[in-house]
């Protein structure tokens, strides 16, 4: 049996199951990501809560895993060269699980790096633009007189959303027919944007029905459906 007691990660979240990848993580956008992603594949995973109500996220055990203390990460004991290999940032999991399972990622090298393209553009401007309007919608940032902040992170989201409804006008996902993990990156923050963050009025999602219809298709996915839930905040 694959002993892990050598990463201190294990010592706070103990590997009941050494044998499979280890995930720490948290149902928001970027956790779902790579929940979504394991689902999709099949991977045996064991998914492990980090709480950040309780700070998990900034213990010496998390840190010496991703010391950005950010969710999610990996601990996968069947890395490369069947070494374990541990593994922060929802993009480069999401490259990473796709290329150890040749799933959700073009074998052609042009389509490989057009997707990998697609989730470069999520991870620099969906995710922290979403994110920067969520906080000036629905948190502390909606007290603030000055509106300016929130209408500029409204009017980058709406950007953002054209370029989207954009490239779907004429596919049904990202890249083309194939779900890729392109697609695994960016709804979950679309779905945040208008459920989570109530900003869908906000935006106008009206004006890109492309990225709704897609949106509809990705929730409706099995894996999807579950991956959502993991880990189990209860």
């Amino acid at each position: 049996m694959l002993d892990l007691s050598t990463f201190p990660v294990t010592h706070k979240w103990p590997a009941r199951h050494p044998d499979r990848l280890q995930l720490y993580s948290l149902p928001t956008p970027n956790g779902v990501k790579v929940s979504i992603m394991l689902e999709e594949t099949g991977l045996p995973y064991e998914p492990h809560l980090v709480s950040f109500e309780t700070h998990d996220q900034m213990t010496p055990e998390f840190l010496s895993l991703n010391p950005n203390n950010k969710i999610p990460a990996i601990l996968d004991p069947n890395g490369p060269g069947e070494k374990p290999l541990a593994l922060f940032e929802s993009g480069a999991i999401l490259i990473y699980l796709a290329e150890k399972t040749g799933q959700f990622m073009p074998q052609d090298a042009a389509q490989r790096y057009e997707t990998i393209q697609w989730l470069m553009w999520q991870m620099g401007g969906v995710g922290p633009m979403f994110g920067q309007l969520g906080f000036f919608h629905k948190f502390a940032g909606k007290d603030y007189e000055d509106k300016r902040p929130r209408d500029r992170y409204v009017a980058e989201a709406k950007r953002l959303l054209a370029v989207l409804n954009e490239r779907l006008a004429t596919r049904a996902w990202i890249m083309g027919d194939a779900y890729t993990i392109a697609d695994i990156a960016t709804f979950p923050w679309v779905r945040n944007l208008i459920g989570f963050y109530e900003a869908g009025d906000l935006v106008g999602m009206q004006n890109f029905p492309n990225v709704t219809r897609a949106l509809a298709a990705f929730v409706a996915r099995p894996a999807v459906v579950r991956g959502l839930a993991i880990p189990d905040r209860s």
